[in-house]
């Protein structure tokens, strides 16, 4: 396994520690039996913000008083082994970089026996629904984003 974001896989996957489960439903494979390619995508998403509302940043964005959303710039994934019906799946998140207004994700998925699944990172941009603009994240958000949890500031 070789994707161009990990240099160093066992200290790429040290970095994790928040993940959410998966379980694999019928509907998300393909006539081959296997996921199809597009579902990684919809089980980063589901992991994603499962990791924003647990340090806090998802609830900041749903407040109606909010003018900042998150949008997704870019995905990618990389398959390493085939993930079929009924399978139980970790999905892996953590932030890798963090930039002004922009943040790298990467997630990690692992079935029951602990085998890399498939890898992915993406970036998302902290926008304001106004101006359509990125926003630059608060030296609170960047400590959320760092720990993996809520800023000692509270929300």
């Amino acid at each position: 396994m070789r994707a161009s974001y990990i240099e160093d896989l066992n200290k790429w996957q040290e970095g994790f520690s928040f993940y959410a489960p998966v379980h694999v439903r019928f509907s998300e494979t393909d006539m081959f039996g296997h996921v199809n390619n597009t579902v990684p995508i919809a089980y980063f998403e589901y992991a994603r913000i499962e990791f924003m509302k647990e340090i806090g940043l998802m609830q900041r964005w749903l407040s109606k008083d909010s003018d900042l959303i998150p949008v997704v710039a870019d995905m990618q994934v990389d398959f390493v082994r085939q993930v079929f019906f009924d399978e139980q799946l970790k999905i892996y998140v953590k932030v890798d970089t963090i930039g002004n207004s922009s943040a790298d994700v990467h997630y990690w998925a692992v079935n029951d026996e602990q085998e890399t699944c498939f890898t992915g990172r993406g970036a998302i941009v902290q926008i304001s629904k106004t101006s359509g603009k990125g926003h630059p994240w608060s030296d609170a958000e960047k400590v959320m984003l760092r720990s993996g949890s809520l800023a000692s500031s509270g929300k």
